[in-house]
């Protein structure tokens, strides 16, 4: 009798594949403010989150309860932040869309006012604020794709620190072992082909092959649902359709 797969263990949800709440700092979010004023806070901290890229600040207002922020590149402790649509558009300021000038980089972005900011939190990445509109802005993302928001979503003027994070080499398979760990990702993953018969479908056999067809049905069993999930076509036809279609 064989055992459950790699994949069926970690789809269970067992304690093991869950998120660490230990060496969590805290939440991350936009202070709930009125819209219509501006407050100002000071940058007490500068810390580490795990299983956060980026760092983060710690800011304190006289008006606000002391919140967690993304670190922008060139804030530092004692920055005055200011927050409200009367504020200058320097680094490290948190305006409104509609107060903020075209072609400015940008960076934790709300999606609705008041839900703190959801996107554009990743170490060194920034968004582009395109145009404006009569109740919403245009908005290029990192990945080229353009999206429009509500003109009274808030956002920080500048990009997210830790840009260079992925220059420095591991150098060691422990490090990236535990880099993996505090955001629950698999590692190290062997490959299926590389595994005993046992531990997966197209694991053992004299060479390293599937023996079977990598194609797999949507319907199947949890425990034969590896390799292409209903693919409309496989192999080297496949990638030649897609760069036919990038090229379109």
């Amino acid at each position: 009798m064989g055992k459950r797969i790699l994949t069926q263990r970690r789809g269970r949800g067992g304690i093991q594949y869950r998120a660490p709440i230990k060496g969590k700092v805290g939440k991350s979010k936009y202070p709930s403010l009125k819209p219509d004023q501006t407050f100002s806070g000071k940058i007490t901290a500068i810390m580490h989150d795990r299983g956060r890229s980026a760092p983060l600040i710690r800011m304190e207002g006289s008006l606000f309860s002391p919140v967690l922020l993304p670190a922008v590149h060139g804030m530092s402790v004692g920055s005055i932040i200011h927050i409200g649509p009367d504020a200058s558009s320097i680094t490290g300021n948190i305006l409104p869309l509609r107060k903020i000038p075209e072609g400015s980089q940008i960076c934790n972005i709300e999606l609705t006012y008041g839900d703190g900011g959801k996107l554009i939190r990743a170490s060194g990445v920034s968004a582009t604020l395109f145009s404006h509109t009569s109740d919403r802005v245009i908005i290029r993302m990192p990945s080229g794709r353009t999206i429009s928001l509500p003109n009274q979503c808030r956002a920080t003027i500048g990009n997210i620190s830790g840009g260079g994070r992925l220059e420095k080499p591991f150098l060691r398979a422990g490090k990236k072992f535990y880099a993996h760990k505090s955001k629950v990702h698999a590692y190290p993953r062997p490959r299926g082909v590389a595994m005993a018969a046992v531990n997966h479908p197209f694991g053992g056999g004299r060479h390293q092959h599937p023996g079977k067809s990598t194609a797999t049905p949507r319907n199947a069993p949890p425990g034969r649902k590896v390799g292409h999930l209903a693919p409309r076509k496989t192999g080297p036809g496949r990638v030649a359709r897609k760069i036919i279609e990038v090229k379109r």
